[in-house]
């Protein structure tokens, strides 16, 4: 009788707890070493002009194939065949078509410059002659792009702008005054590269007949120097002019060259002091430029007209803020020379509208509480509109076209979650990206008519390996602070989850300006690393506060003047909610970020020190003034012109309040958010008898990647969080 209930008991224990034991274990090494854990993705998908084909990079070879059948159609350019030949090493690390097709630039050897410039051998292939040409001599250089008659291939050396002639090698310097940290011609400076989101700072005319380009002068901008460690007697240094909060920017002018005269002139745009000019764009008219000009406080923008050939100009967009105003690439200039198309938030909510080229506002093509997040194209014609946008509610997203009359709205899809298009130039066929919080991008072709076509791909072995490490689900959630303001969250429970329990709360979030952290979309490596908190106990929590994205303008712009101030409340109020959820132990909640997520997880340790047990910051701002200029300035205005803005929400000023744990990290070539924010952070602890944790990656810049650095933080974190929460 005794064996007989011991082998009911066997049997009991083995039913309930097999599926638990069959489940792996997530390890950081899946997630940040092997990368078997990451999606499939189309980054290296191209439409070709006729709309029925594309192109992919495959192991070095650039394929084509035909997007309704997916039948593979032939080899354009294989890497391999052409190793050695004209000094290509054999290797493609990027490619781009010329206007129309016949000639794609191939990208090699490439060289950081910035966090996203590069410089890069440059070689142009024949599609006719299947030839391989070098340009400028096989020498490092930065933005290549082909005239429109596939003629010539302008691009940066060493500061100035050059072009060469395909048909017999001839280079023609345009400018001669480049030097490094003083002069720049048709390249972005550091802080127009990443504030402004741009590198290549010139364009051909429509017809190729000019190149419009931005000449920077920054000889006066102050510089910043940073060490690397490589193993020899003495650090190298690296020195580069970065304006930070008040100091001086670079002094910008527009100039346009005449390819026939060989002629450079200066573009009349009056006074340019104090202003920045972050893009300029041809209109359909051979010499009409369109120079974008803000102010320094920018909250006024002007779309200057400018005639290349006589000097004249008319403003033909004018746009004030009492806010700021954010520059974005929604310019469409329609074929008959007398419309385009523009987004603002002019409205409260940003909305698409069309404009004739005098300047009059035609129709407001779209209205409503919810925001437009992307112009997707314009077909003109069919008279149609391609959106994304946020109707249904902030956390999900779809797309939509809609007619020139802003009549008959239609979405392009119907399932709920994040989609996301890519239309063919044709517009008679698009990709659509869809993906929920729990479950990966799926990748489907679509017919104008909307009838699917084809799966692109469907991440079915990265579902499996959902099923194979047993992950939780991901719920969404709204509550309303002590202030009134309802908030949007997301949190992730232990799979076996038990409601007696008392679980740690790990909380995670960015809250700049306009982000997203909560949005019902594949999350990637960090959806990953959740699942495996989660899985060893942690519930996961996230919650987009004041100043974030997709809710229109005065929730996104309350922050201004006092960036951290609603923000840090929004998440002491999260982990205050959060605490009184009974599986919750209150006395156990960290938080965390990285960058602007940093300064806010200092923020939230300091001035939430009785609720927040620890907080682990990734290169976080400490204090607005040692930012750059152009980001800054935006939110905050200038330390002169807001002493008490800066002063009441910088991390560094209130060190004397920490109570708890605190993980400081940074890398030490970082040119975005300096190290000094990091070793001022520390200075400031220390002052103030304050035991704190502090990791430093040398070399390593924002990102903190390359030679094992990634796996080596996430180790390191994720002990912390074990240890300390």
């Amino acid at each position: 009788m005794k064996s007989s209930k011991s082998l009911i008991f066997f049997i009991l224990v083995f039913y309930f707890i097999s599926p638990v034991q069959s489940q792996k274990k997530l390890v950081l090494e899946d997630i940040y070493e092997k990368g078997i854990l990451q999606a499939k993705l189309l980054s290296d998908f191209r439409f070709l002009n006729d709309g029925i084909h594309y192109t992919r990079l495959e192991s070095g070879v650039i394929k084509k194939y035909n997007i309704l059948t997916g039948e593979f159609v032939s080899n354009i350019f294989t890497a391999s065949l052409f190793k050695n030949e004209r000094d290509f090493n054999g290797e493609i690390e990027e490619y781009e078509f010329s206007p129309q097709e016949n000639k794609i630039i191939i990208f090699s050897e490439s060289e950081s410059v910035y966090r996203h410039s590069t410089k890069n051998k440059v070689f142009i292939y024949d599609l006719s002659s299947q030839k391989l040409f070098p340009v400028f001599n096989n020498k490092l250089i930065t933005n290549p792009s082909l005239s429109p008659d596939e003629q010539k291939v302008a691009f940066v050396f060493e500061n100035n702008l050059y072009y060469q002639n395909l048909s017999n090698g001839k280079i023609i310097r345009i400018t001669k005054d480049g030097q490094k940290n003083s002069i720049i011609n048709g390249m972005c400076d550091w802080v127009y590269e990443e504030e402004f989101s741009f590198t290549k700072a010139y364009e051909w005319s429509p017809n190729g007949s000019y190149l419009a380009f931005i000449r920077f002068d920054e000889t006066e901008v102050p510089e910043f120097t940073m060490e690397f460690y490589n193993d020899e007697l003495y650090p190298s240094k690296e020195t580069f002019k970065y304006p930070k909060v008040g100091e001086k920017n670079s002094r910008v002018k527009v100039l346009s060259f005449q390819i026939k005269s060989g002629k450079t002139k200066e573009v009349s745009l009056g006074s340019l002091d104090d202003m920045y000019i972050p893009r300029i764009k041809w209109s359909r008219n051979e010499n009409q430029l369109c120079v974008f000009t803000l102010n320094r406080h920018q909250n006024h923008l002007k779309l200057n007209v400018c005639d290349v050939s006589s000097a004249k100009n008319y403003i033909l967009y004018e746009e004030k803020n009492k806010y700021y105003i954010d520059i974005h690439d929604n310019l469409y200039f329609f074929k008959d020379g007398k419309h385009f198309l523009t987004t603002s938030e002019k409205g409260g909510y940003n909305h698409i509208y069309l404009y004739s080229m005098d300047g009059k506002i035609k129709t407001l093509i779209n209205d409503g509480k919810y925001d437009v997040s992307a112009l997707y194209g314009v077909d003109e014609k069919n008279r149609k509109i391609f959106f994304q946008a946020s109707m249904k509610n902030p956390m999900e997203s779809s797309v939509y076209s809609i007619d020139f009359d802003g009549k008959n709205l239609k979405e392009l899809n119907a399932p709920s979650g994040y989609n996301s298009a890519q239309f063919s130039p044709t517009f008679d066929v698009f990709v659509l990206n869809k993906s929920t919080i729990n479950t990966p991008p799926v990748f489907s072709v679509f017919k104008r008519d909307l009838s699917l076509v084809r799966i692109l791909e469907d991440n079915k072995k990265l579902s499996e390996k959902q099923n194979e490490f047993g992950v939780s689900n991901i719920e969404f959630f709204e509550f309303t602070t002590s202030e009134g303001v309802p908030l949007n969250g997301w949190i992730c429970k232990p799979k076996q989850f038990d409601a007696n329990r008392k679980y740690p709360v790990f909380m995670t979030q960015y809250s700049g300006p306009g982000s997203q952290s909560v949005t019902n979309k594949w999350g990637g490596s960090s959806y990953w690393w959740h699942q495996l908190l989660a899985q060893n106990d942690y519930v996961v929590v996230c919650v987009d506060g004041r100043g974030t994205g997709n809710r229109g303008e005065e929730f996104k712009k309350m922050t201004y003047l006092t960036l951290g101030h609603y923000e840090t409340i929004d998440q002491i109020e999260t982990a205050k909610y959060i605490s009184t959820l009974p599986f919750i132990d209150k006395n156990r909640i960290g938080i965390y970020g990285w960058s602007y997520g940093g300064f806010m997880s200092s923020l939230c340790i300091l001035k939430g020190n009785d609720v927040f047990k620890s907080a682990i910051a990734v290169a976080p701002v400490t204090s607005w003034k040692w930012y750059d200029s152009v980001y800054t300035e935006r939110y905050m205005k200038t330390l002169a012109e807001n002493p008490e803005g800066y002063k009441e929400n910088s991390p560094v000023y209130f060190a004397d309040r920490l109570k708890g744990n605190y993980l400081l990290i940074h890398g030490m070539a970082d040119d975005n958010v300096h190290f000094q924010h990091s070793v001022e952070m520390a200075n400031a602890l220390i002052k103030n008898k304050k035991q704190f944790d502090t990791y430093f990656y040398p070399n390593r810049n924002h990102g903190i990647y390359g030679n094992n650095a990634r796996i080596h933080l996430f180790t390191k974190i994720t002990n912390f969080i074990y240890e300390k929460i």
